[in-house]
């Protein structure tokens, strides 16, 4: 199995993985500041959860209209502009006297762009990496996403109490800037891994051709649905518990980082596999605790062993991969993770109506509830599927051509016949 250190040995990979841990430290730091100017500037709770999920809620949007240029553009040029975009609206968001609503007009157009940028980054590191590198190499991602999480909300904090949300959201422009200098130094020009230029039409074939397979379409269900309903549960850790959510969020992130080692690292592939169900449901089951209003302590607990869940993600993506043509990778993991966060922002919006009108914790307890059956019915009909077949080759579908190269046992037919 691919080490975590020879993952650093590949070309490319070290600056996309710099680059990808200071855009995220951004997010964190800016997304932060921002729930923080737009609270202050209106004392509205809902309207500072919009701005930090805002993006998020976006992501739909930019995955009907903008997703096939994930891979129609050259991915060093794509992943520099984006973050160059990035640095240019976190710091329109830090002018003074900047109307609310032109705030959350700068968020719809960066939650646009956020929806490209995830397909081209995983499209790439899809192509870097051999094919026993992806599982880990994403493994090591998410757990870099996961500290960078933690240390960027821990660092926004205390920054915040000691200098105005303004000067925070700069300091997270300029880490915009630095992660497009690393991508644009560190990366080698690529071509595009499909031939013909973005347009909602390309993207609404390839989508529509992603979505036909019944294993595939199955398998974005899994990696959507119950991950976004256990997220509407994370959602009210502050309002179940206001002196202990900084726990209840650290606790989660351990326990992530830990699934995302077990499965990426420890768990042969023969094993791993068998496991998507499994771990989804461990992912919500102890959720249902809190229709028992547990104290803090049991709480900590249930949350760190949910979290270990996330890491059926990783084994989901490995079997998106196995079903997708090689020369649609990055779009097929753009649409993943739009899909994704377009859940979670909805079911933390749903979540939180639930809680409006009756508790945090039934709120916490009805989300957990919908994500044990969402996944008990999708593993229902994925052993009901038929085995997939062969499909027409994906480029003559999208009307484009694909490229030549290949990577060594990542063949466009061998993946078309889609392996378990």
């Amino acid at each position: 199995m691919t080490s975590y250190r020879s993952l650093f040995r590949t070309p490319e990979f070290t600056p996309l993985f710099l680059g990808s841990a200071a855009q995220t430290a951004a997010q964190t730091v800016g997304g932060l500041a921002l729930a923080t100017l737009v609270y202050r500037a209106t004392g509205s709770p809902l309207l500072s959860a919009v701005s930090m999920f805002g993006p998020s809620l976006a992501q739909v949007l930019g995955a009907t209209f903008l997703l096939s240029g994930a891979d129609r553009l050259p991915p060093r040029t794509a992943l520099s502009a984006i973050a160059l975009v990035f640095a240019a609206g976190t710091a329109v968001q830090a002018l003074p006297g900047l109307p609310v609503a032109a705030v959350f007009a700068v968020v719809l157009v960066l939650g646009l762009v956020a929806s490209l940028g995830g397909g081209v980054r995983w499209g790439l590191l899809n192509e870097v990496l051999d094919r026993g590198g992806y599982l880990p190499g994403r493994s090591l991602f998410n757990m870099m996403s996961g500290l960078m999480q933690i240390t960027g909300f821990a660092t926004g904090g205390a920054l915040l109490a000691v200098l105005s949300p303004r000067v925070c959201l700069l300091l997270a422009a300029s880490l915009y800037l630095t992660a497009a200098l690393v991508l644009r130094l560190g990366l080698t020009a690529r071509p595009p891994r499909t031939a013909g230029r973005p347009s909602p039409s390309a993207t609404w074939r390839t989508n529509a051709l992603l979505w036909s397979s019944r294993p595939r379409r199955l398998t974005y269900l899994g990696l959507w649905l119950p991950n976004g309903l256990v997220v509407g549960c994370e959602s009210l850790y502050v309002s179940y518990a206001p002196h202990a959510a900084g726990t209840l969020f650290a606790c989660g992130a351990f326990g992530m980082f830990a699934g995302d080692v077990t499965v990426g690292r420890l768990l042969p592939p023969a094993v791993r596999r068998r496991l998507a169900t499994p771990l989804l449901l461990l992912l919500a089951t102890p959720y249902l605790v809190f229709c028992a209003y547990p104290p803090p302590a049991v709480a900590a607990v249930c949350v760190t062993v949910a979290s270990v869940g996330f890491g059926a993600s990783l084994v989901q993506q490995e079997r998106l991969m196995d079903l997708t043509p090689a020369e649609l990778a990055g779009h097929a993991l753009g649409l993943h993770s739009s899909g994704m966060l377009t859940l979670q922002g909805a079911s933390a919006s749903l979540a939180g109506t639930v809680a409006q009108l009756t508790s945090p914790a039934v709120g916490m307890t009805v989300m957990a509830a919908g994500s044990v059956c969402v996944t008990l019915a999708l593993a229902t009909a994925a052993r009901r599927s038929p085995a997939p077949q062969p499909e027409p080759a994906a480029a003559e579908a999208c009307r484009g051509r694909s490229r030549s190269s290949a990577r060594p046992g990542r063949n466009s037919a061998a993946v078309r016949r889609g392996r378990a």
